[in-house]
C-alpha cells in the first residue's frame, strides 16, 4: 500500500509541475506551432533531468537534518503564491511564452526555462520526502501527455478558458501536496 500513496503524490507533484507545459502547448496551438517527436522529446527529457537533480537535491537535505515537513510548507507556500499571482495577473494561454526558432537549442532553451518551476518544487518535494525516481519518471509520463493535450485544449475554445485557470490549479495541487506530506507519517 505504501507503494500506491508513493505513486500517488509522485503524480500529484508531476501534475502540478506540468500545467504550465499544457499551457506552453495551448498557446502553441493557438499560434500554429506544433512540436515534432524530437521536440517533445527534447523537452520531456530535459525538464525530467533537472526535476531528478532538484528532488535528488532535496532528499540530500533532507538527509542531512532538514526536518521533511518543512519541504510540505514551502510547497503550500508555492503553491499560495502561484494562486495569487494569479489573482494579480490572470494570464491566459495569449501569454505563453513563444516558441522560439526550429533549431534543438531553441528547444533546449524553452525547456529549460519550463524546468526552471520544477526545481524550485524539485527541491522542496525532495525535503518532504517526495521519491526521485517515481517522481521524475511521472514528469516524463506527465510531460509527454501535456504538450498533446495542450494542444488539443488550444484549438479548441476550451483553451482560453482552461488556460485561465491553469496557474490557481496548479497551486492548489502544491498545496494539497504540501498539506499531504507535512500530515502523513
Amino acid at each position: 500500500m505504501q507503494w500506491l500513496s508513493t505513486l500517488g503524490t509522485a503524480a500529484v507533484f508531476a501534475a502540478a509541475c506540468n500545467l504550465d507545459t499544457v499551457i506552453l502547448a495551448m498557446g502553441w496551438a493557438t499560434r500554429g506551432v506544433r512540436p515534432g517527436r524530437e521536440q517533445r522529446w527534447v523537452i520531456a527529457g530535459l525538464t525530467t533531468l533537472i526535476t531528478w537533480l532538484s528532488l535528488a537535491l532535496g532528499s540530500q537535505a533532507a538527509a542531512a537534518g532538514v526536518v521533511a515537513p518543512l519541504g510540505g510548507l514551502v510547497l503550500v507556500g508555492m503553491g499560495l503564491w502561484c494562486v495569487l499571482d494569479w489573482l494579480r495577473a490572470a494570464g491566459g494561454p495569449e501569454d505563453a511564452p513563444r516558441a522560439g526558432g526550429s533549431s534543438l537549442w531553441d528547444w533546449v532553451a524553452l525547456a529549460a526555462a519550463l524546468a526552471v518551476n520544477n526545481a524550485g518544487m524539485g527541491v522542496a518535494a525532495g525535503v518532504s520526502g517526495v521519491s526521485p525516481g517515481w517522481a521524475a519518471g511521472a514528469n516524463l509520463v506527465c510531460t509527454l501527455a501535456a504538450l498533446p493535450l495542450g494542444r488539443a485544449l488550444g484549438d479548441g475554445v476550451a483553451g482560453r478558458l482552461l488556460g485561465r485557470f491553469a496557474l490557481p490549479l496548479s497551486g492548489g495541487l502544491l498545496v494539497a501536496l504540501g498539506v499531504w506530506e507535512v500530515l502523513s507519517p
